[in-house]
């Protein structure tokens, strides 16, 4: 994933180039890391792959909801969604 050699930089060299950078970020599509005084900073990363990256991290959730209500399921933690509807009603004052 990482290119050793091309995605880790200082910072000073990204402030001097982020042209260059911006450019190979979007070619690429792997993040950079910046580093100050050796030791990694900051990651930088075009648009496009944050946004799938954000994808991604929210199909986890999802997935990781549908695990959880599967094992909930199983182990009887479930009631009839009328029971549910009714008892929610009646707790917020909902008509019917």
């Amino acid at each position: 994933m990482l290119d050793i050699t091309k995605d880790i930089q200082s910072l000073t060299t990204f402030r001097r180039r982020s042209g260059d950078f911006l450019k190979q970020l979007g070619k690429s599509k792997r993040p950079v890391v910046l580093t100050v005084k050796g030791k990694a900073a900051a990651i930088v990363q075009d648009a496009e792959a944050y946004q799938r990256l954000l994808d991604i991290a929210a199909g986890a959730d999802a997935n990781e909801g549908i695990r959880q209500g599967l094992l909930d399921a199983k182990k009887g933690k479930t009631r009839p969604a009328r029971k549910f509807f009714a008892e929610f009603e009646a707790r917020h004052g909902l008509p019917r």
